[in-house]
């Protein structure tokens, strides 16, 4: 009886209002054969997945360490048991084989890129070699060595190239852009990580996240997706997190707290920026204070200026007082933020600093500059950090694939696909309920795990996803507060980019050594 009355309620919940009923369904989802050209496509219909294994030796903190790298697809099915997806990772693993070593499941974002970059730029064995930290040549030769900064010493790594990025594609009857939604890219890597554990057998390990950019919304969505449930995934896979690590936020701002406006949120990036390539009186601040003083100023008196000035209040006296502010902060003039109404983009702001010199500084890491003119205005590849440091990224990991890790594949390797962000991604949630944002879910995730700790971290040169507007969306979240570290550091949108990498894998390893038992 009460088996009964516990399936009818479950009918009306699905069925009511109360839950809105999905469109379509996700590509995880099991599928329905219309026409014999439709039919199931089976695991024995298709080759066994590329498997590249190699055997390396390094040195983590004057520590020994000997390792097994595992190149290699694993292919993830739908519901129904039909493979839909070949995901390509990289994993490093410690010898030993110990189960309750950490391990550490890495993505970057996008959406549409691959997990090159921190893969050679932050925590992975092997580390990009530029001949320069800031402002590095984007030509040939680039390098590679042994990372001193790797996490390797700590935690297991798997690096993860999510659907349409890297090696990884769709198969069977399923296509890649059945993939470019939040839910169905967030379940495609838990079906992936679910695989991961149980090939290795670390159900029983330490399990930790690290998301870069949107990489930070897919960390927030994937305890949801490792959890499972009746809403979400249609399967209990009943994976737990002990920890998630966000860099250079991405999250929705939550509707339990005020929104900012824009420009309150770009406005100490600028001022580090202007602090960095020294157009300002830093008066004995340190970059950290300058940030901080523009922030306070930015969310208090700046703030009520601009809410003043659009309802028409901001007297002429307020205009000019604001303005000098402002250029004391920024070294613009103060005449030009009154002309742009006190208000500047980030765009117009990294044009407009290093003018005399005839430079433009980038959004991504506001240190590098290239020439203001002969632009094309491209936003990744004329900016001067983008522009600078992906070449070298790029060529080193290709060196990396053939010279260490041996890999042969018939296909390129997607470094980003910018098809993802341009026409088909799609933000929909499709057959999930809806949460205020992406930071009311992971806000959940803790809640109902209490041992799930977040790091979240931001570069104070990041004018793409500023730190300003990363501790906003953590504040909105209302995370406990017991259980979330913020770190700032100075560098850019990479925010282990220009001598900050030690300093992030420090606060990496303090982080995963807080939650061993």
């Amino acid at each position: 009886m009460v088996t009964r009355i516990l399936l009818a309620v479950l009918l009306l919940v699905f069925a009511g209002g109360a839950v809105a009923q999905p469109t379509k369904m996700p590509p995880t989802a099991p599928r329905i054969v219309t026409d014999v050209s439709d039919k199931p496509v089976r695991f024995a219909d298709l080759p066994p997945p590329r498997r590249f294994i190699t055997q390396h030796r390094t040195t983590i903190s004057g520590k020994a360490i000997a390792y097994e790298a595992r190149a290699a697809e694993t292919l993830i099915a739908n519901l129904a048991g039909e493979p839909i997806a070949s995901i390509f990772s990289f994993s490093y693993i410690a010898r030993g084989n110990d189960s309750s070593r950490p391990v550490m499941f890495i993505f970057n974002g996008g959406p549409g890129s691959s997990s090159m970059w921190l893969h050679l730029g932050a925590v992975g064995p092997r580390r990009l070699v530029l001949d320069r930290e800031v402002d590095p040549t984007s030509v040939p030769p680039f390098g590679l060595r042994d990372n001193p900064f790797s996490v390797l010493d700590v935690a297991d790594l798997v690096f993860i190239d999510p659907v349409g990025t890297g090696f990884s594609h769709a198969i069977g009857n399923a296509r890649d852009r059945d993939f470019y939604s939040i839910d169905a890219d967030a379940d495609s890597v838990a079906r992936f990580i679910e695989r991961w554990l149980t090939e290795h057998g670390r159900w029983n390990s330490p399990k930790y996240l690290m998301g870069e950019s949107y990489g930070s919304v897919r960390a927030a969505i994937l305890p949801r997706a490792l959890m499972g449930g009746p809403f979400y995934g249609g399967t209990m896979r009943g994976i737990t997190i002990d920890g998630v690590i966000m860099l250079g936020l991405a999250l929705d701002y939550g509707a339990a707290g005020a929104r900012p406006q824009a420009a309150q949120l770009a406005l100490p990036a600028m001022a580090a920026t202007a602090w960095y390539h020294q157009r300002v009186d830093r008066a004995g601040q340190s970059v950290g204070a300058w940030h901080a003083t523009a922030q306070d100023f930015a969310m208090g008196e700046y703030g009520r200026s601009l809410a003043a000035l659009d309802a028409g209040t901001l007297g002429d006296a307020d205009k000019v007082r604001t303005a000098a502010v402002l250029a004391r902060l920024t070294g613009l003039p103060a005449a030009d933020w009154l002309a742009r109404g006190l208000r500047m983009s980030p765009d117009s702001f990294l044009k407009s600093l290093l003018v005399e010199q005839g430079l433009e500084a980038g959004v991504y890491d506001s240190r590098y500059t290239l020439p203001l003119a002969a632009s094309l205005g491209d936003p990744v590849a004329d900016d001067p950090a983008m522009a600078r440091y992906v070449p070298g990224f790029i060529s080193a990991f290709h060196q990396l694939l053939h010279d260490d890790l041996g890999v042969e594949m018939p296909i390129p390797y997607r470094a980003i696909t910018w098809v993802t962000l341009n026409s088909e991604w799609s933000r929909e949630r499709v057959g999930i309920p809806a949460a205020p944002s992406h930071g009311a879910e992971l806000a959940a995730a803790m809640r109902r795990n209490p041992r799930l700790r977040v790091m979240a971290a931001s570069g104070l040169y990041d004018l793409a996803t500023t730190a300003t507007a990363g501790g906003v969306q953590i504040a909105n979240a209302r995370l406990p507060s017991d259980r979330t570290t913020l770190r700032l550091y100075e560098s850019g949108h990479m925010l282990y980019l220009g001598d900050s990498a030690r300093q992030f894998a420090d606060d990496v390893r303090r982080f995963i050594g807080a939650g061993t038992p």
